[in-house]
């Protein structure tokens, strides 16, 4: 698996835009967009890409979640790569298939487990492959520093789930990725979320 910010030197306020794609650009892998954020650029970008001799540019794109920062970029998006879309929410004109959480999606060439995440928004989710131990977050608060906040009890099932899997790597929404101590940042989040009166939370 290849993973591309197309987005890491921007000019604009935009969300980190990932471009995944296989190893070896087989025929049957899934050139993916994981977010597709809000700069033009990313367009040439992606045709100038190496996706694979005789492959689409991108065979599909899923949003983290619906915020204008994730998602503004979609109709052109569509346009120039007529790719299908993958949301949980259909409050995108043009989402292809509403994602429910528990799903199985081949993004490159690994399968990645949708776990929805409201918490952030009701309709975040979370993207996990559990054979290299990668974690698509987009603005999915994972990282809880201090505790005194409240939070929905089901993105709080969700995050203890995240936390039985070995993330060795977290991609956020903004900023760079996490490449070490991931588990432990994370259940240090649980803790933190264990501390706030809000939610009662058993390790």
């Amino acid at each position: 698996m290849k993973i591309i910010n197309l987005t890491e030197d921007s000019q604009i306020y935009t969300s980190n835009v990932y471009l995944i794609t296989g190893t070896w650009n087989a025929l049957d892998d899934q050139n993916t967009l994981v977010d597709v954020g809000r700069d033009p650029s990313i367009i040439e970008k992606i045709q100038n890409a190496r996706t694979g001799v005789g492959k689409r540019k991108l065979d599909q794109v899923i949003l983290t979640h619906s915020h204008y920062d994730h998602a503004s970029l979609s109709e052109q998006i569509k346009e120039s790569f007529s790719p299908r879309i993958y949301a949980f929410s259909n409050s995108q004109k043009y989402v292809d298939t509403i994602l429910s959480g528990g799903e199985s999606l081949r993004i490159g060439d690994r399968l990645f487990e949708v776990i929805h995440t409201p918490g952030h928004t009701q309709d975040s989710i979370c993207l996990y492959c559990d054979e290299d131990g990668v974690l698509f977050v987009g603005d999915t608060p994972v990282i809880i520093r201090v505790p005194g906040s409240t939070y929905d009890e089901k993105f709080v099932q969700a995050l203890l789930s995240i936390a039985e899997r070995d993330v060795r790597a977290i991609y956020f929404g903004h900023g760079r990725p996490m490449l070490e101590n991931c588990n432990a940042v994370i259940r240090n989040s649980i803790m933190n979320m264990k501390k706030s009166r809000a939610v009662s939370i058993h390790l």
